[in-house]
């Protein structure tokens, strides 16, 4: 079951993958839009805007690593990845580029429908108001629980929408730890070593947009042996 309407971009200069994909998502709900490489890509999403990119990572001209880089600089749309298997250093890449989850190829149209969804599936809801407070400081940055954003001062700060589950399952329960494992199973995806690595990824990236010194976190620890803690002042 797909997200009623979600608008997706497909890229990849593979012409029966793409036309193989387009026709299943769109079988299972989805407006799906096809781009055959990056440039193509940049054109549509100068006009357009989508729920979520899929993006094949080995292109010719522009990769799809480079456009996730490009692509984060101005928007938070989220990206799933495709890349071929093995390569292990290139989907760590993608993550730290910016994207959101990965999927390694070949694989069945289902697995992605379900990514797909489990990125694109809203976070359960709050806890009944007044359990939680309105908001949560953290030096500068003060965080939205209700509306789940991000401020720095006056300006907005971009969080992807990984980042964004991030922060609302730490902002649950700011002060306890979360698990690794749990944060896997949060985030809508496939128990494992890899996925938890993959999370690491995504701690990371955020401890750079909340932490004054990032590898000296104050306000996103590691707790050792139990994961992760939202330690807000």
């Amino acid at each position: 079951m797909s997200v009623p309407d979600a608008h997706l971009l497909i890229v990849d200069d593979d012409e029966r993958i793409r036309s193989l994909l387009r026709k299943y998502l769109l079988r299972n709900g989805f407006l799906v839009t096809a781009a055959r490489d990056s440039a193509h890509a940049r054109r549509i999403l100068a006009g357009l805007d989508f729920d979520l990119i899929v993006l094949d990572v080995m292109m010719p001209g522009e990769d799809g690593l480079a456009l996730t880089r490009a692509l984060r600089e101005t928007r938070d749309t989220p990206i799933l990845l495709l890349t071929a298997r093995g390569e292990t250093e290139n989907r760590i890449d993608g993550l730290e580029a910016g994207a959101d989850d990965y999927l390694a190829k070949p694989f069945e149209p289902k697995e992605l429908l379900l990514r797909i969804n489990a990125i694109l599936r809203r976070m359960p809801e709050m806890s009944p108001q007044g359990a939680l407070p309105k908001f949560l400081h953290l030096g500068p940055i003060r965080y939205d629980v209700e509306r789940g954003e991000m401020w720095q001062g006056d300006e907005l700060v971009r969080l992807t929408a990984t980042e964004s589950q991030l922060m609302r399952i730490f902002s649950t329960s700011p002060g306890e730890p979360v698990s690794r494992a749990k944060l896997v199973e949060d985030l809508g995806r496939d128990r494992g070593q890899a996925q938890e690595r993959a999370v690491d990824v995504q701690i990371t990236r955020l401890r750079r947009k909340i932490e004054s010194d990032p590898k000296q976190p104050r306000y996103l620890q590691t707790v050792r042996g139990s994961g992760y803690m939202l330690a807000p002042d």
